[in-house]
């Protein structure tokens, strides 16, 4: 479970100029708001391209992909230093095993993340996949009995494969709107959380091409159909997840343990166990008096 030591970003100077120049001013923004170190956790199914979008956030090939292994293993952490600012991000397992919620992955990830804090959460799916259904809505609710609804506050929903031809003729940037909104309400109603509630929370969207097909503008940098360059859109929508009001996940043992959650059932153990109390000994009257009136001649 191990993390790569800290070195220099260098593929930073992979990216365009262009790109270059937004991410640094980026950085900058985050330096001013007095943040020097983000760690970002990346989570989702295996085979959405959450590795491929660590690699593409450094600008190296710092995590394997391959054809035959949709998914890490284990939980890995990429560090990266610029001008005296910190990058980790952290890739993780896939969530879902043989049709089911993984369990095992999540403890693997939590036990990882003991004594780190999360900054921003890349919650990663697929634009092209054209359906939602009960999986997905399991997967958020495990996330966050895991981490607590809190997580969603520092959460960016990120769509990969975003470089496809919508079906039956829609609008790009209509079925972009179709496919999100299908997945964030599955993270509402998985995460447990109000109509105005969720408003509040306001989970930002990212769309995310990887592959060397993507198109590219006249600056060299990669876009979406729609003309966005991706990479520094990206970036933004984690700049600006990261500086909301929120306060970043502290992965401590109470949180490990779950005992945040069960510290509120034991408040309540004195009052059942009196309530049990009582039902006994009024169940207990109740019989003494159903056996005296036995007892009785008529």
């Amino acid at each position: 479970m191990g993390s790569l030591l800290l070195r220099e970003w260098a593929g930073f100077q992979q990216f365009p100029s262009a790109t270059q120049n937004k991410l640094i001013e980026l950085l900058s923004k985050l330096k001013q708001e007095n943040v020097n170190t983000l760690t970002i956790l990346v989570m989702g199914k295996g085979g959405v391209g959450k590795s491929s979008t660590v690699n593409s956030v450094i600008g190296e090939r710092v995590v394997t992909v391959n054809s035959f292994q949709s998914e890490a293993l284990r939980p890995v952490m990429v560090s990266r230093s610029k001008g005296g600012f910190t990058l980790n991000i952290i890739d993780t397992p896939g969530l879902v095993e043989a049709g089911y919620v993984n369990y095992q992955a999540l403890e693997l990830i939590k036990g990882f993340l003991l004594n780190k804090t999360i900054d921003v959460l890349l919650y990663v799916d697929r634009l092209d996949a054209y359906r939602v259904d009960d999986l997905d809505r399991q997967i958020i609710k495990a996330v966050t009995g895991t981490f607590g609804k809190q997580i969603w506050r520092k959460s960016l929903l990120v769509l990969t494969h975003a470089q496809l031809c919508p079906p039956d003729g829609l609008n790009y940037d209509v079925y972009c709107s179709k496919r999100s909104d299908a997945l964030l309400k599955t993270i509402r109603l998985g995460a447990g959380l109000g109509k105005h509630e969720f408003e509040d929370y306001a989970v930002p969207v990212a769309l995310v091409e990887n592959s060397g097909r993507c198109s590219k503008n006249e600056n060299d940098e990669k876009i979406l159909p729609n003309g966005n360059a991706w990479i520094p859109t990206l970036v933004k929508g984690i700049t600006d997840v990261a500086t909301n009001k929120s306060k970043s996940i502290v992965v401590d043992k109470k949180l490990i343990d779950g005992s945040g959650s069960d510290d509120k059932g034991k408040m309540w153990i004195p009052a059942v166990i009196g309530l049990q109390w009582l039902i006994l000994k009024w169940i207990e009257g109740a019989i003494k008096s159903d056996i005296a009136k036995d007892k009785k001649p008529y």
